[in-house]
Order: structure tokens, then sequence, then C-alpha cells
């Protein structure tokens, strides 16, 4: 199946929101003081010099012992991308405070303003993980969600499927959507690999995702109702889900659905949508705003280039220009060579 999952492809679970854990939380007291001009350069000023005063705020605090007050610094500087100053205050409070331990999990796995040191990182994340104690018990699925990624790629600790598997499915709650949607996809995709494959489990795990929110499972989901994978092929639901989640950025998705309005001789959506796909190229951008996985979204800008090269080549849908239509099936293989070449022996075939 297309849709699974391979190591070095998964993102970190992130603290959960909760009170006092955000930017807008720890200067809600005096943001309504400032106003919102049209001018950019103003706003851009205004909100430098906001974030100044919620620095200067919280220092104060720190300086008198508030240790609510150097988790919140902490977390000023870890959402500001200041990882060193974030490390320096979330290990003060390491030894007391989960939500640190968390934060400073995350900076040592990935290595965020520091020296990678993915041991230390899952070993904050496993002692979470572990807790008993309810001040941690927010934080269980994330954690668990972030140990079984580090079993899965084996980076931390020796990798092991069935540890991940497990620390995943304990994360993922039976579906429950205050567990790690993230943990909910993660199965869907494992249960989609050659080496664990169980389609129905797939179909189950993104089924549950899905309903909890997650766009990277809903276009997964949309394309087992498609093809008629761990689900009896159904075209209305596929056409449905992949409607929804291409409308809410999910570019593996709208790949899928160029191909769905090819296939039923709706040229002119087809290349509409597909000419949509090929403008787009800074991935990293598109995974920071869909939280969707970078070789997906590759695999849905691939899928929109060779489908928009096939109707110019053809002539349907747009003006017929072969030297053109060359240039984006070129294209199409940089992006994802495999799903071109898939696309190629469809095309040599009579399938589209």
């Amino acid at each position: 199946m297309e849709h699974k999952l391979e190591p070095k492809q998964l993102s970190e679970e992130k603290l959960p929101d909760g009170k006092g854990n955000s930017l807008l939380s720890i200067h809600s007291d005096i943001k309504s003081s400032v106003h919102i001009l049209d001018d950019e350069n103003n706003k851009r000023k205004e909100e430098q010099e906001l974030l100044e005063k919620v620095e200067k705020l919280l220092l104060g605090k720190v300086k008198e012992d508030d240790k609510a007050a150097i988790f919140q610094l902490g977390q000023f500087y870890f959402e500001s991308e200041r990882y060193e100053e974030a490390k320096y205050q979330f290990e003060k409070i390491k030894d007391s405070d989960f939500q640190a331990q968390f934060q400073l999990g995350i900076i040592f796995y990935d290595g965020l303003g520091t020296k990678a040191d993915p041991k230390r990182g899952f070993e904050y994340m496993l002692n979470i993980a572990n807790s008993t104690n309810p001040r941690a018990h927010h934080l269980l699925p994330f954690a668990r969600y972030n140990v079984g990624r580090a079993f899965f790629e084996g980076f931390g600790v020796k990798q092991s499927d069935a540890e991940a598997e497990r620390w995943w499915l304990l994360a993922a709650d039976d579906g429950n959507p205050k567990g790690s949607i993230k943990a909910q996809t993660a199965l869907g995709m494992y249960y989609s690999r050659e080496d664990s494959l169980n389609l129905k489990q797939a179909f189950f795990w993104h089924s549950e995702a899905t309903g909890n929110g997650s766009l990277e499972s809903q276009g997964a989901l949309g394309v087992m109702y498609q093809t008629g994978q761990g689900v009896r092929r159904d075209f209305d639901s596929a056409f449905e889900c992949l409607k929804e989640a291409s409308e809410r950025g999910n570019v593996y998705a709208m790949g899928h659905l160029v191909g769905h309005f090819y296939g039923t001789k709706m040229y002119t959506k087809a290349a509409e949508l597909a000419l949509r796909l090929t403008l787009l190229e800074n991935i990293e951008e598109i995974k920071d705003a869909t939280d969707c996985l970078p070789i997906f979204i590759s695999k849905g800008i691939a899928m929109g280039c060779f489908y928009y090269a096939r109707c110019l080549h053809i002539g349907q849908g747009v003006k017929k220009d072969k030297d053109l239509a060359q240039t984006y099936y070129s294209k199409a293989f940089q992006f994802d060579g495999t799903v071109t070449q898939r696309l190629q022996d469809m095309v040599t075939h009579g399938v589209i």
C-alpha cells in the first residue's frame, strides 16, 4: 500500500496545550493593551515589543523564585525557537516538572539548539510514559507516542517494531480523542507496511484518527475507500474523504482527487487542480502548515505534475502542448520517481 510508514519519517508529538503552556496564555493579561494596526511593519514592531514585555514580565517572576514562571519562561523561549535558553530554564526544574522533562526530551531527541542526544531524549520521554504521578497523567499519550517513535526509528534505543506497536497502542488509547491522534495515524500507517500488514486494522486506525481530526489519516482513508484496501470499495466515501482532506490542505489527497477527476473524464477540473499542485514547491512549509509527512506531500505534488502533463499531452482540459507536457513529466519524477513510474505504467497499459 502506498500510504505506509517508513523509519525517519515521523515528527514528534508536541507538548499538549494546557493552561499556562502557550505564549497566548502567558501574555493574555497585557495583550489587550496592544492595538492592532493595519500597517504590516507596525504590526511586526508591536509584536516584538509585546514579546519583549512578556520576557521582562517572566524574568521578573523568575527572580522571585516563581516555579511556574520558570516553566513559562522556558516555554516562551521554546516557542520563540530560542532553544538553548529554553533548555537552561527547563533544566532548572526538570526533577519536579514533567512538562519541563517533556520539552527536554524533544530538545535532546531532535537536537534543537544543542547537540542531538537521542538516548537522553528517549529517557526523559520513557520516564514520563511510565509515570503513575497524577501530574504526568495529561502527558502520558504524547510521551508514549514519542517512545514508540524512538523504538520504530531505532534512535536512542534499539529498534523494535513490536515495542513501537505496543507503545503506540497505549498512546492511541482505543481511539480516544484525548489520546495521541498521531499514534492513531501512525498505527494506520504501521499496519499498511508489508512487514506488519493488516489492512483492516489500518482502516480502523485511520478511521479513528480521521474522526479525531487527523488530516493525514483523512487522505489515507480516502485512498483506502478508493482502492478497496481494508474496506469494501466505496467511491462516494472516497470522494468525500479526498475532497474534504484536499480542502483542508492535504496535498496527497489533492493528488488522488486529481486522479479521480481524470478517471471520471472531468478533465477541466483535473487540469485546474493539477496545475495548483504543480505550483507547490516548499514542502517544509506545507508540512508545518498541515502536519502532514513530507514524503506524502511529495507524492501528491508528483501526481499533480504527472496528471497535468497528461492533460497537456492529450489536450484534455487544457490546450495541447506536448513540449510543455515533457517539462511536467520531468518535474513529477523529481518529486517522486516511484509514483511517476506507477502512473506511467498505467498509461502504458491503458488504465489512464
